[in-house]
């Protein structure tokens, strides 16, 4: 008798361990206001027999964007936000044309990174599994402009997204691995100098 209650128990809790959704995956994602890490990007491409790797850190923040802060192999900031891409020229920022194919991979990384599945919806099909401490979400492109630049997006995390993957048309790859992420931290003076500029 104790086993077939169990065994209802768990039948009955089963589904409540499975029902991790896009919608918990956003509210995750959106929960931090800040988020400081560091990063390394891998890009591969069919023509090099290595990979272009660069590092970096990285400041996301809900109300204001994303700071990209190129260290190696040069040193180059960028800020990612609503309003476009802007890349730091001495003391000033600059934006950039909005209409490249860059233009649009960053805005689709502000969207993961955030958790906005929504803007995500639009433009691709979602498939997510795991659960909230380790998920996969998958991302394959609905738009035939999107059809035309990737295959698939994948997308590992848990607390906060920890490995990005885009898998190019053409046969190249972007790994982006996001480290040392941590939300303990409020945005220092000269960052909100950057995103108030």
């Amino acid at each position: 008798m104790k086993r077939l209650s169990l065994w209802l128990l768990l039948c009955c809790l089963a589904p409540l361990a499975q029902a991790f959704d896009l919608q918990q995956l956003s509210d995750q994602l959106a929960r931090p206001e800040v988020i400081h890490g560091q990063f390394i990007q891998e890009k591969h491409l069919r023509a090099l027999p290595q990979p272009l790797i660069s590092k970096g850190r990285f400041v996301l923040a809900k109300q204001h964007g994303l700071l990209w802060l190129l260290q190696t192999p040069l040193q180059q900031d960028y800020r990612i936000s609503a309003q476009g891409i802007a890349r730091r020229d001495g003391d000033h920022w600059q934006m950039l044309p909005n209409k490249s194919a860059g233009a649009e991979q960053n805005r689709l990384f502000l969207a993961v990174l955030q958790g906005d599945s929504s803007g995500l919806q639009r433009d691709f099909e979602l498939s997510l599994s795991g659960e909230p401490t380790q998920w996969k979400l998958t991302l394959t492109p609905r738009s035939v402009l999107l059809k035309q630049v990737f295959n698939q997006i994948n997308i590992d995390g848990g607390e906060l997204v920890q490995r990005i993957e885009l898998l190019e048309t053409q046969g190249d790859s972007t790994v982006l691995r996001m480290q040392e992420a941590t939300s303990a931290q409020p945005l220092s003076e000269a960052e909100q100098h950057d995103f108030a500029e």
